[in-house]
């Protein structure tokens, strides 16, 4: 018998459930369910529940002293009458669209540099990372507001040149820009993944342009960053979800007040005074479902515009 023969002998045999080798096995789906059991109690528990309370007490008027009254779409519509949250969403949308664009250009320009092989480039890719790890923690707020002080390191080195520096966190001119400097110095999470875009275009595109004549700059146009719109997308994404949701900075550096004149009123800033402040948590229900659309809205529009400008090798 040849053994074309056998292999269609054998396989026409009909196998019982269980038997076949490295196919599903009787028990695996309860097995699969009792380890996936907690992280279903988790979204319902942490995340959805939440969310529903949340939703519903956006309709109501809630101060955690009584129970949440009925009030319909009231707190939705004083919020287009509010003057300090529509501050607050100027102050955020400014911060947003001049922290994030300049963060990635930062990003993007070192990790050009550390794909050029340098000698130790584990220890530098760590030391870059740290700002990201650090960032955001209430510790580097405050050395940030001692830094930009009057009497910080800041002004300490322009008194070198014969400058005279200012409080410049408690200039309402500079203060929010000094927030946006804070946000451009945690750019190691997206300079990791732009390093990681650089390491997986291949090196004959760029020999090909050597030979054709191209220079550094008309490879950087023509090659790299076509390549390497879907991770400049991606971290674009990313990091406009997370600028709309600072906080930490913002509240230690004005201690809490959004101050100097409300300059660094963040969005979330304002939310957190109006819910556990001012006791308003109805209102501040609605502001957070507020937020949501606004991130949503923008993630959407990212997600139409990239169409335009975003480039798969396949």
């Amino acid at each position: 018998m040849s053994v074309v023969s056998e292999i269609r002998r054998t396989s026409g045999r009909r196998r019982t459930p269980g038997t076949a080798r490295g196919g599903p096995r009787r028990g695996d789906g309860k097995a699969a369910a009792v380890f996936l059991a907690p992280w279903f109690l988790g979204l319902g528990l942490i995340t959805v529940g939440p969310m529903l309370a949340s939703a519903y007490l956006s309709f109501t008027d809630y101060n955690l002293l009584r129970p949440p009254t009925w009030i319909g779409w009231d707190n939705y519509t004083r919020m287009f009458e509010d003057p300090r949250l529509l501050n607050s969403l100027k102050v955020t949308f400014t911060y947003v669209l001049t922290a994030v664009p300049l963060q990635l250009i930062v990003a993007l320009a070192l990790a050009m540099l550390l794909d050029r092989g340098l000698r130790g480039l584990a220890f530098y890719r760590s030391v870059f990372y740290l700002p990201s790890l650090l960032g955001g923690s209430v510790a580097v707020a405050i050395l940030w507001r001692q830094v930009f002080g009057t009497e910080g390191l800041v002004n300490a080195f322009l008194a070198l040149f014969g400058v005279q520096g200012k409080g410049w966190v408690s200039d309402p001119d500079t203060a929010l820009w000094t927030l946006v400097i804070l946000h451009v110095w945690t750019f190691g999470a997206p300079m990791i993944i732009f390093l990681a875009g650089l390491r997986q275009i291949p090196e004959m595109y760029y020999e090909a342009a050597s030979i054709d004549g191209a220079g550094k700059v008309r490879q950087f146009r023509n090659i790299t960053l076509p390549l390497l719109t879907p991770i400049i997308f991606f971290n674009l994404v990313l990091q406009i979800i997370g600028a709309f949701q600072s906080f930490t900075q913002a509240f230690v550096v004005s201690g809490g007040t959004g101050g100097p004149a409300d300059s660094t009123m963040f969005y979330t800033l304002y939310l957190y005074q109006k819910g556990f402040t001012a006791l308003q948590m109805g209102y501040a229900s609605a502001m957070a479902w507020l937020l949501v659309l606004i991130v949503a809205a923008m993630t959407a529009i990212n997600f139409l515009a990239s169409k335009y400008w975003v480039f798969y090798s396949d």
